[in-house]
């Protein structure tokens, strides 16, 4: 009889948790300056090892993400597959890529980006309103975030000068609990001159907007659960700002043999956060990203980025920041790259390994 109740407790807790999460989450929906994060964490492990520093020198199918101007450096169709686990494995966060050139002066992509957690309990009527407990009633559902991408990019007025648009529809999932669509526009510019690359990247160019619907009969389930709390349906708009990305890459030749890349970016958001320069106005977060390469067979990788103000218990604040490692191997169009990282990008989360593969149709032609 005790141990029935201490389950009893135990899963009554269970869901009480569930229920404050859950709520937490909608509110945090409304009005928010900022939504749709998980289209901060970027895409494909050799990006991700040179710590986000891409933007002037992305050239391959995965520009569809960073810069869609570099689409146009694609000669083949090209194909991009990336897995990473987040928060230890408690979350998959997975992309795929499909890119074409149309002629020598336009290329055409798509992609889709998926971030879920997948199995969550749902024990919202494990418990009757007798006290009676039903193992029969938990079930499990999803809570996922999707971003389908398509991107256009072509040479304007000079032939070093590339221009690419990215238009990206937005879904978001809690199961049965709730729903979102969104859209948004990206702009990317990229300019080649001898051994430099500039490149811009405008990200939400319109204000992307997400509008939430919220299931009102899973919502009556759960809404008296905490007395005299959450009895109305909250408001549920986001909205995701404009942020620019300014980057400068120069590539050397050592010798025959050796290669090197190096680029700074910008990050800069329009809000004031703990960036390393932040104000009212606004906020700016360098990233720095260095590639050696033997042969274009070999790629090594180490970066830093993410550089952040932090407060601490003494109400000071520290300098932190984020280095980041990549390996890469590229043969006969086939490139596959391992990226050590923290794809979260925030606190002192652990370093995790980031796989993704890019290939191009000349493989199967060799």
């Amino acid at each position: 009889m005790i141990f029935a109740t201490e389950i009893f407790m135990l899963l009554k807790r269970k869901i009480l948790l569930f229920i404050l999460l859950f709520f937490s989450f909608l509110k945090a929906q409304s009005f928010r300056n900022c939504s749709n994060e998980f289209l901060n964490i970027g895409v494909d492990a050799a990006a991700l090892g040179m710590s986000k520093a891409v933007v002037a020198s992305t050239n391959n199918v995965n520009s569809i993400y960073w810069n869609p101007a570099g689409l146009v450096g694609i000669k083949d169709y090209q194909g991009s597959l990336m897995h990473a686990d987040y928060f230890a494995g408690i979350a998959n966060y997975n992309h795929a890529a499909f890119a074409m050139p149309i002629d020598k002066e336009c290329a055409l992509s798509i992609s889709i980006i998926r971030f879920g957690v997948d199995d969550i309990l749902n024990t919202t009527e494990l418990i009757d309103r007798e006290g009676n407990i039903d193992f029969n009633k938990i079930s499990l559902f999803s809570a996922a975030d999707y971003a389908f991408n398509i991107a256009y990019a072509r040479n304007i007025i000079l032939k070093n000068i590339k221009f690419g648009v990215n238009a990206k529809i937005v879904r978001r999932t809690i199961g049965d609990f709730a729903s979102s669509l969104g859209f948004g526009f990206d702009l990317g510019i990229q300019f080649e001159k001898n051994n430099w690359k500039f490149g811009l990247m405008a990200r939400d160019i319109t204000t992307t907007f997400n509008n939430w619907a919220i299931n009102t009969i899973e919502f009556d389930k759960i809404k008296n659960a905490i007395p005299g709390q959450n009895q109305e349906l909250p408001e549920t708009t986001e909205i995701t700002k404009p942020k620019l990305q300014i980057g400068i890459a120069r590539s050397f030749k050592v010798n025959p043999l050796f290669s090197l890349l190096t680029e700074i970016d910008l990050n800069i958001h329009f809000t004031e956060t703990n960036d390393i320069l932040s104000s009212e106005y606004g906020s700016i977060d360098p990233a720095i990203g260095l590639r050696s390469g033997y042969y274009d067979l070999v790629y090594l990788r180490a970066e830093l980025g993410n550089f952040q103000n932090t407060s601490q218990f003494d109400t000071t604040t520290t300098l932190t920041l984020q280095p980041n490692f990549g390996l890469g191997f590229n043969y006969k169009g086939i490139q596959i790259d391992d990226a050590l990282t923290n794809i979260g990008g925030v606190g002192n989360a652990l370093f995790s390994n980031v796989f993704s593969i890019t290939f191009d149709y000349t493989f199967l032609r060799t």
